[in-house]
């Protein structure tokens, strides 16, 4: 009996969830549920997983909720001990579901493990290794644009993609889900956070390959939507996740950081957008019940904030060699 559910969100993706289907299903080990989460799509996407796909289940919603929630619905729908989320613009190679979910199997403590994810159009660059956050309250793909043969060996992360990840899921359960405040980015770098302050670890699965073609939903690297959410769920996750004497201690690293993104956003002419995400993050901290829900029955020890910590201040130097 399968013990691993993959879980595929999807909008507007017909021009890559017919590969992507077709890669789980050429995969070795083939008896693993499949469910496809569709958020509104108008494209025809969610009319080809029923007439070509009908062993897998298909879950619709009427509107765009965004990737937390269609993540979550799947995560719910599944009754396997783990589960596999998967972004609808990838290709998996052979025995992807079987060596990602090795990953995390043999230890109860780990409770994700990220694939080694390479670009679709030129597989031998990476596109992320592991995910790291740094003290200027960055988040970063370990390895972007270089060589995929310089990361072979698996490593802790700090947490896994959730464009290509395996997590257990009694322990997402015992998280509370993705968090739905986010709506997209940086919902996986917050679910991470959570585990790694209850001392759960998170894994880069070298073995695990993945093809990705990147910015398929949101249509480039850089917009307005995209820029917009990403700054206002940068401050929700420092808010959120980071006790008050931390975020002191880290202050000036975190102001340098977002005025650093201010900067680069001027240039690329979304600074003004930039800022009002900003903002609204920090009308978020205040207001959002994600905040108090997640974080009101839990501390993190002052051991585990001062591990967290060392690794914030060490992924700056991460950050420059791996970028």
């Amino acid at each position: 009996m399968a013990d691993t559910t993959v879980i595929i969100p999807n909008l507007n993706g017909i021009h890559y969830l017919k590969n992507c289907l077709d890669s789980l299903y050429a995969c070795e080990e083939t008896a693993f549920p499949v469910i496809v989460v569709d958020n509104g799509s108008t494209d025809g996407s969610r009319e080809l997983v029923q007439r070509e796909y009908p062993d897998v289940r298909l879950i619709c919603f009427a509107q765009n909720r965004g990737f937390s929630a269609a993540v979550n619905a799947g995560i719910r729908s599944a009754d396997t001990p783990y589960v596999i989320l998967l972004n609808n613009d990838t290709v998996v190679e052979r025995r992807f579901v079987s060596r990602l979910t090795d990953a995390v199997r043999h230890n109860p403590l780990c409770f994700s493990a990220g694939a080694k994810m390479v670009s679709l159009r030129d597989p031998e660059i990476i596109d992320d290794a592991g995910d790291f956050y740094c003290a200027l309250g960055w988040a970063f793909a370990r390895g972007k644009g270089r060589p995929q043969t310089l990361y072979r060996t698996p490593c802790d992360i700090f947490a896994a993609c959730g464009g290509a990840a395996v997590y257990r899921r009694d322990i997402l359960l015992e998280l509370g889900l993705f968090d739905e405040a986010y709506f997209a980015y940086l919902e996986d770098i917050d679910i991470g956070y959570r585990a790694r302050m209850r001392g759960y670890t998170n894994r880069f699965a070298p073995d695990a390959v993945v093809r990705h073609a990147g910015s398929a939903s949101s249509g480039s690297r850089y917009n307005a939507f995209k820029v917009r959410l990403s700054s206002r769920n940068s401050v929700y996750l420092i808010g959120k996740n980071m006790p008050p004497a931390q975020i002191l201690v880290n202050l000036p690293f975190l102001l340098g950081g977002f005025l650093i993104k201010y900067l680069f956003f001027l240039q690329k002419g979304y600074g003004a957008v930039y800022a009002r995400g900003l903002w609204n993050g920090l009308r978020m901290c205040r207001f959002s019940p994600g905040k108090s829900r997640k974080t009101a029955d839990f501390r993190p020890s002052l051991r585990v904030c001062l591990k967290l910590e060392g690794e914030f201040l060490s992924s700056l130097f991460i950050h420059g060699l791996h970028r």
